[in-house]
């Protein structure tokens, strides 16, 4: 199981070679520590690092100036949450409590699995920022937190903490990705060293699903269905996406004439996404609720197709008319996907079926948050390993980021007062990168004959060296 030279292997990394001495050879023997996932999770802390340093000037003030956060490009939701939904008090998120909801009344608008993850953090900023009595800072009003000094200590202490935890999932993610095809480690490498997983992983709490994904693919490559079903259970109560990697779990259990392992796959699921929910329902069943109700009752919003179609046609579009057409495509979209995972010349990868379902989830989903991206990363990498294509489809996803934040700093407004129309290209871009993708699994999927992705060249006799590999 010698691994695939990541430079034999890739166009473009064999031509970002020649500054460190070029490709590897035919008779190399590689390094005795730098294994390849050394490599990898050194080159993801190097990222990380780099990620972080990018939202220094927004650290340094304590994402106080406005302006700052939307020039620099570095605005995060975690300050900003940590005291408007009662984490500065440490209130547990699912509480009916009648003084917490007076002082509260919005409640945490995610899936149990981020709060309680932001709960704890709190708790963990609390001890290492030296918290003042509980009771004391009751008897503020919550709207003066975020100018208390003493509040801005914890928000730096909640962010360094969240941060570090962060980057403990990205390199798990990075060595369960670097596992699941064992000869082609280097397959994680465009995660490792993705520009998108610099600049978002410190925006909201998206990495902890990220790493469920990529335990989930890892566990379906060791045909474990059972710990694949648990891993994707506890990613839906973490994020809803996890859940549509079940539908690739059916088409390729439908193929191998084994549903047994599905019923596995989809009861551990199930069971691991109750557990994980039970504390949250028990302790609040309204404030649980919330996040259903939220999404359901939600517009058109930011990074959306249906954004872009309100605003350049003036139209009001109801959240009932997006629910509607929204639910619709997605079904045609799943039954499309499994239909072509069904007539596929080859069994299609679990990465592969869930990055086409994700993709139809995000197209015409009422939101894209710049960190959206952190969904389809880990399956991307798996369903495109190339860089070339990576870079086309980062670099979409790039443009968007930079684009939502100047257009919601106001950089973008024309200056005769209309819609910001380049906001509208960034968004079609980001859909256009994300398409181009679809069209590159297409291909792959309906290939009836392996690819030769390496042919190096035989250094003894000068004659290519075939060396066949799937994709």
């Amino acid at each position: 199981m010698t691994p695939v030279g990541a430079t034999r292997d890739d166009g473009v990394l064999r031509v970002l070679s020649e500054v460190a001495g070029g490709p590897e050879g035919a008779h190399s023997r590689g390094h005795r520590w730098w294994t390849p996932v050394r490599v990898l999770l050194a080159l993801t802390t190097v990222v990380l690092a780099l990620g972080m340093l990018q939202k220094t000037s927004c650290f340094n003030d304590t994402w106080s100036d406005g302006d700052t956060r939307f020039t620099h490009m570095c605005y995060s939701d975690l300050p900003y949450l940590y005291t408007g939904r009662g984490l500065a008090e440490l209130a547990w998120p699912y509480s009916g409590d009648a003084e917490v909801r007076e002082r509260y009344d919005e409640v945490m608008e995610y899936p149990v699995g981020i709060s309680y993850w932001a709960w704890g953090t709190a708790w963990a900023a609390h001890l290492l920022a030296d918290a003042p009595d509980l009771a004391e800072r009751r008897l503020q009003s919550p709207d003066t937190y975020f100018g208390d000094p003493q509040v801005q200590r914890e928000i730096r202490s909640f962010v360094v903490i969240n941060a570090v935890g962060f980057a403990l999932l990205a390199l798990l993610s990075t060595w369960l990705l670097a596992g699941v095809v064992p000869r082609r480690p280097w397959d994680a490498a465009a995660f490792a060293v993705a520009p998108v997983l610099a600049l978002t992983a410190l925006v909201n709490w998206d990495l902890p699903a990220v790493a469920l994904v990529a335990g989930a693919l890892w566990a379906w490559s060791r045909d474990r269905p059972l710990l694949t079903g648990v891993l994707i259970g506890l990613g839906t109560a973490t994020k809803l996406y996890p859940l549509f990697l079940l539908g690739g779990v059916l088409v390729i259990a439908w193929r191998r004439r084994d549903l047994r392992s599905f019923a596995l796959a989809t009861g551990a699921a199930a069971l691991a996404w109750l557990v994980v929910n039970l504390p949250a329902m028990l302790g609040g069943l309204a404030q649980w609720k919330v996040f259903w109700t939220f999404n359901s009752d939600r517009g058109p919003d930011l990074g959306s197709v249906w954004l872009v179609a309100a605003q350049a046609f003036d139209a009001t579009i109801s959240a009932h008319t997006v629910n509607v057409v929204s639910l619709a495509f997605f079904a045609a979209w799943c039954l499309a996907v499994a239909a072509v995972g069904l007539l596929a010349p080859r069994t299609p990868s679990l990465a592969q079926l869930g990055f086409l379902v994700v993709t139809g989830f995000l197209l015409v989903n009422k939101v894209y948050s710049p960190q959206y991206v952190l969904w389809l990363l880990p399956l991307a990498v798996l369903a495109v390993p190339r860089f070339r294509h990576q870079l086309v489809w980062q670099g979409t996803e790039i443009l968007y980021f930079a684009s939502v934040w100047w257009y919601l700093g106001g950089q973008l407004a024309p200056g005769g007062g209309d819609d910001a129309g380049f906001y509208w290209l960034a968004i079609l871009a980001r859909v256009a990168g994300e398409l181009y993708l679809v069209g590159i699994v297409l291909r792959d999927m309906f290939r009836r004959t392996p690819e030769p992705v390496v042919e190096p060249v035989d250094e003894v006799r000068g004659a290519p060296a075939p060396i066949l590999q799937t994709r």
